[in-house]
């Protein structure tokens, strides 16, 4: 029988919630009758709304702001190049290229309020809107019979597609480097599935989700420490849906997240959605897909089934040529814009210890080919002969070698190492095609001869300057957390999201949080 537990009450154990149905097991129900006519919702569960005040929608505060930005960045560079064109009616042609390009914003969905955790608008979706409102004048033109020149026409709708690209990029950057409104999140599954969810809900913090409580299925106790508010029976019971709406209500839940199981059937699932949607509840199912972003998953239908078509990652196509070009055009500026800093650093490490500026080291790359990697030389010149006297020291669980006091490091090298100077010279090798501005952390030889399976896999694109282990930590990560997060790179990544992890880059080398 599924149960709530009052919290801060007089009153010591479970206590059913009042008015609650008594529970009936699946094998007591009239299978004759359509689950749809046997399923009631719940009607003595309420929210003291006295106490509890139902949160009310907002509307999004960008979306009047969006609006006017495409408006007008159409409307007054069209008109303008309209009129030096001495075209016809160029107020007239303006104003419709406007009101057609919001149209299709909105029609694909630019000015919808986002889910939390939903990714930002990327610069291909402007570009595809933009090809869209060209189609779309092109027909207009046509069925009027304007008198518009085509190269003029198309001339005056570029700044637009810049103004949204400009949107896009901000909107991008502004989702990754600000924190995020939290949703409370009450789990309901089996204590398999509760205590990996809240372990990863709640270890992270760049996500706006936190488990606030759980609701296990079945006998078995949870192991994350979370507050159980109730339980439900193994069987599906008449009272699921009251116990479940109860737990979210007395820890202020706002997203009930269900993590699927053997004692979770369709059925159980569809019951509990029809409540917490009757109630105002948010509903979310925990899918067993992992380590794939969302832009990656396509829902579809196919005969009552609901499926997740999952696109393969980026290896080749326009994006891996458009990434190509950024990493060797960002850095040759790099280093052009910094060969005064790159002489200055090279005088400190010269007078500073004896040795070369550049320190050389054989790195693994792409599809597990060597290259030499470039760095200034932060450490004495002997540093890797004394590795093997400091094995004991290391403090890394996996096949990196990491020690927070090394004593090979020298004075300047530790300031070189913070803020993350030593490693500019590997621009070389961006420009080269060794490496790229963004990827997975490029590994040494030793290391990767001890590499399983699951992480030879880091090696599927290209070692980047910066990554998602640098932003994310540095140094401070265990070797699991580092190769979760450079998977999640090799599979998800796209030039959109370079940009964004080059933006967050400049505030973890602020920080220099890891960096030893």
């Amino acid at each position: 029988m599924g149960h709530v537990e009052i919290p801060e009450s007089d009153i010591t154990g479970p206590v059913g919630l009042a008015g609650a149905p008594r529970p009936r097991s699946a094998a007591s129900r009239n299978r004759m009758v359509a689950p749809e006519r046997v399923w009631r919702a719940p009607t003595t569960v309420q929210r003291d709304h006295a106490e509890r005040p139902r949160a009310r929608k907002l509307p999004d505060p960008r979306v009047p702001f969006l609006v006017l930005t495409d408006l007008l960045g159409t409307l007054l560079p069209a008109w303008l190049v309209l009129r030096a064109g001495d075209q016809p009616v160029p107020l007239a042609s303006a104003a419709s290229a406007a009101l057609v390009w919001t149209g299709v914003r909105a029609a694909r969905g630019r000015y919808a309020q986002r889910l939390p955790g939903e990714p930002a608008g990327t610069v291909y979706a402007a570009f595809g809107d933009w090809l869209a409102l060209v189609g779309a004048l092109a027909l207009l033109v046509a069925v009027t019979g304007g008198g518009l020149d085509p190269a003029t026409a198309v001339a005056a709708l570029v700044p637009g597609l810049v103004v949204a690209v400009l949107l896009a990029v901000a909107d991008r950057w502004r989702s990754a480097g600000t924190r995020r409104d939290l949703r409370r999140v009450l789990v309901v599954g089996e204590a398999a599935g509760l205590d990996r969810a809240v372990s990863l809900l709640n270890s992270r913090t760049e996500h706006p989700y936190r488990a606030v409580a759980v609701v296990p299925v079945g006998p078995a106790v949870p192991g994350c420490g979370t507050p159980v508010p109730g339980r439900l029976a193994p069987e599906p019971a008449d009272d699921d849906v009251s116990t479940v709406l109860g737990g979210a209500f007395a820890h202020d839940a706002d997203l009930v997240l269900v993590a699927p199981g053997p004692q979770l059937d369709d059925d159980r699932l569809r019951r509990l959605a029809w409540g917490m949607h009757d109630s105002g509840l948010a509903l979310c199912v925990l899918s067993d897909l992992s380590g794939i972003s969302a832009a990656r998953v396509r829902p579809a239908s196919a005969a009552g089934l609901t499926l997740l078509h999952v696109a393969p990652p980026l290896r080749r196509g326009p994006q891996a040529a458009l990434k190509t070009v950024v990493d060797r055009a960002g850095a040759a500026l790099g280093l052009l814009a910094l060969a005064p800093l790159f002489f200055g650093v090279a005088l400190a490490v010269r007078f500073s210890s004896p040795g070369p500026v550049f320190h050389r080291q054989t790195r693994h790359g792409r599809h597990n080919r060597p290259f030499t990697m470039w760095k200034f030389r932060t450490m004495v010149a002997d540093a890797e002969s004394r590795r093997e006297q400091l094995s004991a020291a290391n403090e890394s669980e996996g096949p990196m070698f990491k020690m927070r006091r090394d004593p090979r490091v020298t004075r300047i090298g530790h300031a070189l190492r913070r803020t993350s100077v030593d490693e500019l010279p590997q621009l070389l090798n961006v420009l080269r095609g060794d490496m790229s501005l963004v990827g997975p952390r490029p590994p040494l030889p030793e290391e990767v001869s001890r590499y399983d399976e699951r992480e030879l896999r880091r090696l599927a694109v290209r070692p980047g300057l910066t990554g998602l282990w640098q932003v994310s930590g540095r140094s401070d990560l265990s070797w699991q957390e580092t190769v979760s997060l450079d998977l999640w790179y090799v599979d998800n990544w796209s030039v959109a999201g370079d940009m964004g992890l080059l933006a967050r880059t400049v505030r973890a080398v602020t920080d220099g949080r890891g960096a030893y």
